[in-house]
């Protein structure tokens, strides 16, 4: 793993817009305008190294399957945060009867510098972004810079045939796609369409709309589109604790399809994906592998041998949320302060293991997953400890 400096293509923006990233650019504090999409410099990975990253991905994929599963055979959903019984026992529904219910993707947050083992940092199962710019720009980005070269990145055909595979699973009818029109950058837009093509290629009827725009018709007691269509099968990008505790949550509960016609509108991602996309996963992953290579040790009831001089030092993370918001750090001698917590948050307590620094940037990988499979990396850089949303986004290429 190398980062290399290169100029940019000419009229890079405009090239990349065409292509899905409609969000090349992030807006600052300052109010200035600075590259999402940054290709002034790319990564480079030897074909071994990547094998070996695949491996880890799916190995990994498998243990948080063992550790799903434990959480439901145990019991164990207050760890979660899910204190609702009806909840708990749809989500344990879900999970047992999983195989009917089709489920698409997630996104593995890794910490590797090429030399150690890569590090899982997070999971996001639910609603994971970043997905166009891995699949398509940096694709193109390649075959235009580096012709022969290869990348890691089977991300477009994987899903188009996850689609086709899952067929079989999704209620009649035009499958809807979901975004929230709360999106200001555009990013869960292009995601939702991403897939929206992607599942068009795959020979789906499909329909896009808005969060907002689903409608509840109280006859029939089921969901409708704005032209009042019966929504079946939807995609949406849209957080399930959020779906759940919204206004129209119950009836999204009372409704839940978990396959074989047993409610009336399949939600993709499905329900038992809460039980990946929270961070109290990582505890409950050392737990059952305590000492696993690509673990970090991480814990619930506070940061234990991890606090104090001489010790790791630690992360505090939310168990839910997004772009690194509520994550703070504490290193082994006192630096980052005492943890304080934010008001009704519940948090885990994750070994601190700062991110690789390559020429002052701050590197974490984004290993995707399709169904069971690895399926593709986005690099994302920061320049600060935590990748938050200012963070930009690299290409990369197997030499």
């Amino acid at each position: 793993m190398r980062r290399h400096t290169i100029e940019p293509r000419p009229d890079w923006q405009k090239t990349v817009e065409a292509q899905g990233l409609i969000y090349p650019l992030t807006r600052y504090p300052d109010d200035s305008l600075r590259p999402y999409w940054d290709e002034s410099a790319y990564y480079s990975f030897s074909l071994p190294e990547v094998e070996a990253l695949e491996e880890v991905v799916e190995e990994l994929h498998a243990m948080c399957l063992a550790a799903a599963a434990h959480i439901v055979e145990h019991d164990r959903f207050a760890d979660l945060g899910i204190t609702d019984p009806k909840l708990a026992g749809l989500i344990a529904e879900s999970w047992h009867r999983r195989a009917e219910q089709p489920s698409l993707y997630g996104r593995f947050d890794l910490r590797y510098d090429g030399e150690g083992p890569a590090k899982l940092l997070e999971y996001n199962a639910d609603t994971p972004t970043s997905l166009v710019e891995a699949a398509s720009p940096q694709w193109f980005w390649m075959e235009e810079r580096f012709p022969g070269a290869d990348q890691w990145n089977s991300l477009h055909e994987r899903l188009v045939e996850a689609w086709r595979r899952q067929a079989e699973l999704l209620p009649p009818g035009p499958l809807h796609f979901a975004h929230s029109e709360t999106d200001e950058l555009g990013e869960d837009l292009m995601t939702v369409a991403y897939l929206q093509e992607t599942a068009g290629q795959a020979g789906l009827e499909t329909h896009a709309l808005s969060v907002e725009q689903i409608g509840w018709d109280s006859l029939s007691g089921r969901f409708v589109d704005e032209k009042l269509r019966f929504i079946r099968g939807c995609f949406k990008l849209y957080p399930w604790e959020w779906l759940a505790e919204d206004t129209f949550g119950p009836q999204v509960l009372d409704t839940y399809d978990h396959g074989g016609g047993s409610g009336t509108t399949a939600w993709i991602e499905p329900l038992w994906k809460m039980l990946l996309a929270n961070k109290a996963l990582l505890a409950v992953l050392w737990e059952l592998f305590p000492e696993h290579p690509n673990l970090l040790p991480a814990y619930l009831d506070g940061p234990r041998e991890l606090a104090g001089p001489g010790s790791a030092g630690y992360a505090a993370k939310p168990l839910l949320g997004r772009e690194g918001a509520g994550v703070t750090l504490h290193g082994p001698d006192g630096e980052g302060g005492p943890f304080v917590p934010a008001e009704e948050e519940t948090y885990v307590f994750q070994a601190l293991a700062p991110l690789p620094d390559f020429d002052g940037n701050r590197v974490v990988l984004g290993a995707w997953v399709v169904e069971e499979e690895a399926a593709g990396l986005g690099i994302r850089e920061s320049a600060g400890p935590v990748t938050d949303e200012y963070a930009r986004f690299l290409p990369h290429v197997i030499l």
